[in-house]
């Protein structure tokens, strides 16, 4: 029986820590950017329904920030686990 590979064994690893860590950091991205810029060239706060998700408002750019990092760290982990298992298995 072959042994699986270090990405497909930690899946859900990779997706939960990933938006995990990449949110919290977009989050913090998003509160530097609300304390340098104040609400800037956003005409609208955007904090209600959907409208907290559109990225033209203000939350809805730091909500998208937030869903990019996290997407982005997700990957970062399913590339490093990749190079770490061609090295386990070398």
């Amino acid at each position: 029986m072959q042994k699986k590979s270090i990405t497909s064994r930690a899946f859900w690893l990779i997706i939960v820590s990933g938006m995990l860590t990449g949110m919290g950091n977009g989050s913090v991205f998003g509160a530097a950017m609300m304390c340098m810029l104040g609400r800037g060239y956003f005409l609208s706060w955007g904090g209600d329904g959907g409208t907290a998700y559109n990225p033209v408002t203000f939350t809805g750019f730091i909500d998208m920030a937030m869903i990019v990092f996290g997407v982005m760290f997700c990957l970062i982990m399913f590339v490093g686990l990749k190079k770490h298992d061609a090295l386990e298995n070398a």
